[in-house]
């Protein structure tokens, strides 16, 4: 834009809301530009010593005309100017760069000259002063004017120092620097750091983002103290919102792990205990520290199980919790699992209650091993955990898998038939749990069959069915078919009168019908209207495809493979516990998809167990004798199919009849956990034999109801007292009921307001309490106010608890208490 053509701009603007515009060039600047201005209906009038005249003109000759009176030269003061009274009825137009931009911007403030004067270049664009212009309020001073500035270069809208800050730091962690430079080159860095000094309380003779940064955080792990109270109450509020918002967080775990590496802040805390860092996440090393203290308290049994949990539990608000989740996870299973182990007593009197206590007790130490096993391989960083990993297969291995084996396996020697009173038979599952649905014709069922989900992962799997609203499980199991392997145990869960061997391996057949295949299983159902389909193609269904699926049919089983897939390979089979929490991901998947289709009645199931640990077995694993026979069929890790088979006390030998089974073939099962040597097949996933890890079998009953059942935790506020009277206030919450599947977490963040304006930091909040002593469920919420809370001194204030709207950004408020704030000049030395 040319000087003439912003001069025209302005005086049009100008005439949209007065009749006349007086203009004074005292340099005579633009006499010959007037005819050239091209303002339309407008009268240009140039004052030669004759204000009277024009005064009459303007005033009686012509009212309703437009004029620009110009003046050149010096203009009489006072009395002497005859247009004077006019000139401050429509005011001066002075064509003057700073004049015209003050005017344009609109602002009368003192000052604000002088800003446009220091930064003429940056009011050259018509973008710049567009966007700045869409900030500006009337009563803005040169400071605002200043700060909407340094917003309108940073491309944002918020110009407090709080938003110009994070953008520049947000720029920083990214390695950049183009903002800053912007500040710098348009005048308004120091015009940033006098703010930064004024308001944050950082000095520098050289200042830059990378010293305030360093700055910051060693602020941050001193605790913001200061000799001089309440100078570092600013930064602490603003560290705060910038570690915990959103918008920032990322770039401040950045920023944290660069100084941390510059202040060596692992060396710092070397020698701290993990109790005196609970209360920091500054910094990674923090969470580093305390697990590598935790693994190697469990390791040495050092700490109770108790204290573990609950350290554990308050760690999980940690910033960095993302990243050290799994290893907090395998330590708190450990430690359950160390803790479990060190009084347990694997004695039982009977067969039948050896089944009851490993499906009620012992199926827990199976469950808590496969925790942190899997918790240990998937984490980013195994290292902390090799001396607890030594001690976990240990204990696990020998104090457990060994000894229940050996225990269990009196007990089996004893059996001349194989079933119990306690648990039904697998082979009539069929008619004990699909048939009572089915039977009235209007009920159809569901079985989902996972190839190997052993109880203890069914136990978990009914865990996280019943977190989901509406949905109730029911865990149940029945005696395993043995051997126990893929084709019997597949084929003992369909409707049958007999089941037998076909005499072709170890393939069966179910009232003499094949039953290898979802195929052949699928024209077995068809006996009852129903039919069989692989879990894949059912997770690749749209709903509707899946309803029609489901309406077709009254009883509909579902195939799903991968423990087993995984396991019985020898180059995956130490993915077996991966391939387990994939599983549970996906079950509950299918449990919804098949909910959302109308199915109501769902059975999960299994067709065996597993024996699996992840080291290496050693000799003593395996047996050192081989079976004999006439005809030895088959021969696995776990069991061997033969005629003719010669009596072993390695062994524990079974005939078809024995085992409910329509065949002659014999049966031989290793005794307790030992494996049979084979080459080629892996060695640490197994099953086929009697141990009670292969053979109880999980059956879940899962239901959809027709009304919601969970809910987030009820949480109040207990305030001490109803005034604020210094610069802290703590309120004490209680969660009011342990949290369990149906009753979930709830995350809130605490905050003090005025109306809607925030004095307080904002502290962030997880009640996830699982005790059921009050006790363990208080939690304080510590509120620093700011320094524009003393603006409200002596009004009433409110402490809210706020909590995210599902699916938005938007926070709701949960619970709240007033206060008055009742602060006196003394309060301030209290900070």
């Amino acid at each position: 834009m040319t000087e003439t053509s912003a001069v025209r701009s302005h005086l049009e603007r100008r005439f949209e809301t007065h009749r006349v515009v007086f203009w004074h060039d005292p340099e005579g600047e633009y006499v010959a530009d007037l005819d050239s201005l091209g303002l339309e209906g407008v009268e240009i009038v140039r004052v030669a010593n004759d204000e009277y005249v024009v005064k009459h003109r303007l005033l009686h000759v012509e009212p309703d005309t437009r004029f620009l009176v110009y003046r050149s030269g010096a203009v009489p003061t006072g009395i002497g100017n005859w247009l004077l009274d006019l000139e401050l009825a429509y005011g001066v137009f002075t064509a003057d760069r700073p004049s015209m931009v003050q005017q344009e911007l609109g602002l009368a403030a003192d000052g604000i000259g002088e800003v446009v004067r220091a930064h003429e270049k940056f009011f050259r664009a018509v973008k710049r002063m567009q966007s700045l212009k869409a900030l500006l309020h009337a009563d803005d001073d040169a400071d605002k004017l200043r700060a909407k500035m340094a917003a309108v270069l940073l491309e944002q809208r918020e110009h407090s120092l709080l938003e110009i800050t994070r953008t520049l730091l947000i720029e920083n962690a990214g390695g950049t620097d183009a903002k800053y430079r912007a500040l710098a080159d348009y005048g308004l860095d120091e015009f940033h750091w006098q703010g930064v000094g004024r308001i944050y309380g950082y000095m520098s003779q050289s200042p830059s983002i990378d010293d305030f940064v360093l700055w910051m955080f060693d602020q941050a792990i001193t605790g913001f103290k200061s000799e001089r109270p309440g100078e570092l109450q600013n930064i602490q509020l603003d560290f705060g919102r910038l570690r915990y918002e959103p918008r920032s967080q990322k770039a401040m775990t950045t920023l944290a792990k660069r100084v941390a590496r510059d202040l060596n802040y692992a060396g710092t805390i070397a020698d701290a205990g993990f109790r005196d860092l609970l209360g920091n996440d500054l910094f990674e090393e923090v969470d580093r520290k305390i697990i590598s203290d935790l693994a190697r308290a469990v390791a040495d049994r050092t700490v109770a199980a108790r204290e573990i949990a609950e350290v554990i539990r308050s760690r999980q608000s940690s910033i960095w919790i993302d990243g050290y989740r799994k290893l907090y996870a395998a330590i708190g299973s450990a430690s359950d699992l160390l803790t479990a182990l060190s009084g347990l007593s694997l004695s039982m009197q009977s067969f039948d209650e050896g089944l009851d206590r490993y499906r009620h007790e012992w199926f827990r130490i199976d469950q808590l091993y496969r925790q942190f096993t899997h918790a240990a391989r998937t984490a980013e960083f195994a290292g902390p955990l090799e001396g607890l990993r030594v001690q976990v297969e240990s204990f696990y291995a020998n104090k457990f898998l060994y000894t229940l084996g050996a225990a269990w396996q009196q007990h089996v020697d004893g059996v001349d038939r194989w079933r119990s009173a306690v648990l039904r038979p697998q082979t009539s599952f069929f008619a004990d749990y699909v048939r009572p649905i089915t039977r009235d014709g209007r009920r159809k069922a569901v079985v989902i069959i996972s190839d190997a989900l052993r109880y203890e992962i069914a136990d978990e799997l009914g865990s996280r069915i019943r977190q989901e609203d509406r949905f109730d499980a029911t865990l149940d199991a029945v005696l395993g078919v043995l051997p126990s392997y893929t084709q019997l145990g597949m084929a003992a869960l369909l409707p049958h009168t007999t089941i037998g061997y076909s005499g072709k391996g170890d393939r069966v057949d179910v009232d003499g019908q094949p039953s290898a295949g979802t195929d052949n299983r699928s024209k077995i159902l068809a006996s009852v209207l129903g039919m069989g389909v692989p879990a894949e193609d059912l997770l690749g269904m749209t709903r509707d495809e899946i309803r029609d699926l489901y309406r077709q049919h009254q009883v509909m089983y579902v195939y799903h493979n991968r423990i087993d897939a995984t396991g019985d390979k020898q180059g995956t089979e130490r993915q077996v516990f991966e391939a387990a929490e994939k599983t549970l991901e996906e079950l509950v998947d299918l449990v919804k998809r098949l909910a959302g289709a109308d199915a109501t009645k769902i059975l999960v199931t299994a067709d065996h167990g597993f024996l699996f640990q992840d080291s290496a077995l050693d000799e003593a694993g395996y047996l050192s004798v081989a079976p004999q026979g006439d005809n030895i069929t088959v021969q696995a890790r776990r069991y061997v199919l033969g005629t003719g088979l010669k009596t072993d006390p390695a062994f524990k030998t079974f005939n078809s009849a024995q085992l409910g089974l329509d065949s002659d073939y014999e049966v031989q099962i290793p005794k307790s956990i030992h494996r049979l040597r084979l080459k080629g097949s892996g060695a640490r996933f197994v099953h086929g034999g009697a141990t009670l890890q292969e053979i109880v079998v999980p059956v879940l009953a899962i239901n959809k109801k027709r009304k919601s059942d969970t809910r987030l935790v009820n949480v109040e506020i207990l305030p001490e007292s109803d005034k604020i009277t210094t610069g802290q206030l703590v309120v004490k919450l209680f969660q009011t009921e342990p949290v369990s599947e149906k009753v979930q977490p709830r995350t809130v963040r605490a905050g003090l307001y005025f109306g809607e304006t925030l004095i307080s930091n904002h502290a962030p909040l997880v009640f996830d309490q699982k005790s059921a002593d009050k006790r363990d469920r208080y939690q304080s919420a510590v509120m620093l106010l700011s320094q524009d809370a003393n603006d409200y001194n002596n009004r009433a204030v409110e402490f809210r608890l706020e909590e995210l709207i599902p699916n938005t950004n938007q926070w709701r408020v949960y619970g709240k208490a007033m206060y008055t704030l009742k602060r006196s000049f003394a309060s301030d030395f209290d900070f």
